[in-house]
């Protein structure tokens, strides 16, 4: 059998893992906040007796798109939107420090402020906590301040600040969760100069054109790949039955 057929089986199961990320993305379009995923491959000679005559495919690791989503008004006073680079910090459900740019914020029944996905939004001391208020407003530099009950309309107090950080995109990786972490695991420093958008929450990164495109152009690949095993197949039958007719 020729062994052109397991460089043609790596690239088929190489466009399978890449069909997966691109489908969990198109999954995600109408998720807030949403960071796309991408697989980058990368190709290696395979040694063996005599020259290495073959190429095949390697998986070099997942990627995250970091461009900005669309900004949707809102008009609600709990959601958030990042203007520019920067991640809003939240607690994991392991107690760890991660990040997200999913705005869309509530306030728990035990009082604690937190994203729509349950996750804790982190302040200068950890988990924000909001008393009773009659008004709540975020500043651009993530103070939240409220209006006390029972106090007058003038009467703001500051509760705290939401934790904003800016780190390295190299230095970032998603989780399965879909969480923003450092890959050292090291929280990262708060950067003052991360504003917000109040009133409004930034809408995923997909494009549902460019997923349908490349969702198509991968499943051309594979067949493309299919058929070479296919040919790989009938030779190896060829050879076969040309080695019975000489013996």
């Amino acid at each position: 059998m020729d062994r052109f057929i397991y460089t043609a089986m790596q690239g088929a199961r190489e466009i399978m893992l890449q069909q997966a990320t691109n489908n969990h993305n198109l999954a995600n379009i109408n998720t807030t906040g949403f960071r796309a995923d991408f697989d980058a491959v990368r190709s290696l000679p395979v040694y063996g007796p005599g020259l290495p005559t073959r190429v095949t495919v390697q998986d070099a690791g997942a990627g995250i798109d970091f461009a900005q989503g669309e900004i949707i008004t809102t008009g609600n006073d709990l959601d958030v939107a990042i203007q520019g680079d920067g991640f809003i910090a939240v607690q994991a459900p392991d107690g760890s420090e991660a990040y997200t740019r999913a705005g869309e914020l509530r306030i728990s029944a035990s009082g604690i402020l937190e994203t729509a996905g349950g996750h804790p939004v982190l302040g200068n001391g950890g988990p924000i906590a909001i008393p009773p208020y009659q008004k709540l407003e975020i500043g651009a530099d993530g103070t939240i301040s409220i209006q006390p009950m029972g106090q007058e309309a003038a009467t703001l107090a500051v509760v705290d600040r939401i934790r904003l950080v800016r780190p390295p995109h190299e230095t970032l990786k998603k989780g399965k969760d879909g969480l923003i972490r450092t890959r050292d695991g090291e929280p990262a420093p708060p950067d003052a100069g991360v504003r917000l958008i109040t009133g409004a929450v930034e809408g995923s990164n997909v494009s549902s054109v460019q997923a349908l495109v490349t969702m198509i152009e991968l499943a051309r690949q594979f067949e493309m790949h299919v058929n070479l095993l296919r040919e790989a197949k009938e030779a190896d039958t060829s050879a076969t039955r040309v080695l019975q007719l000489n013996g």
